[in-house]
């Protein structure tokens, strides 16, 4: 499982122009953008273990975390961070878990966010999404479960 994480002012989520998921942090503060990608060896005690890393990862103001903050996060499924171009210029997303397991372990991803305090949106699996974002630093990381 990958979660690329993204430190933000703000993020917002639109399926077909009507927006479905938005993030506004409190004047001055951060959330997080949380694009995650699974893959066929994942279960649900890895989306447990990257929601925990997320949740205390210490990239928000003051080395603090979202944990610390009580900051807000949007995950989006992105099956494309699995892709492979190792090989040509042709992406394969072989590596990419098939829906009848992606999508049941990003619920788990949000579902085991929520459960250690986090408000969390979510963008709509599987569905085409415009996201926008205001990425503060800018500040990404790659994380590995």
């Amino acid at each position: 499982m990958r979660a690329l994480v993204q430190r933000v002012t703000g993020a917002a989520v639109a399926v077909d122009g009507r927006e479905v998921a938005r993030i506004s942090p409190r004047a001055g503060g951060h959330g997080l953008l949380v694009l995650v990608g699974v893959t066929h060896d994942d279960d649900a005690a890895k989306a447990a273990t990257l929601a925990r890393k997320v949740w205390t990862l210490r990239i928000l103001e003051d080395e603090k975390s979202a944990s610390d903050l009580a900051a807000p996060i949007l995950v989006v499924s992105q099956f494309t961070l699995m892709a492979d171009t190792r090989r040509s210029r042709r992406p394969s997303w072989s590596a990419a878990a098939p829906r009848a397991v992606a999508e049941p372990l990003v619920d788990e991803f949000t579902t085991a966010l929520r459960g250690l305090g986090a408000d969390v949106q979510t963008g709509v699996f599987g569905e085409h999404m415009e996201v926008s974002l205001v990425n503060d630093g800018p500040v990404t990381l790659l994380l590995k479960a």
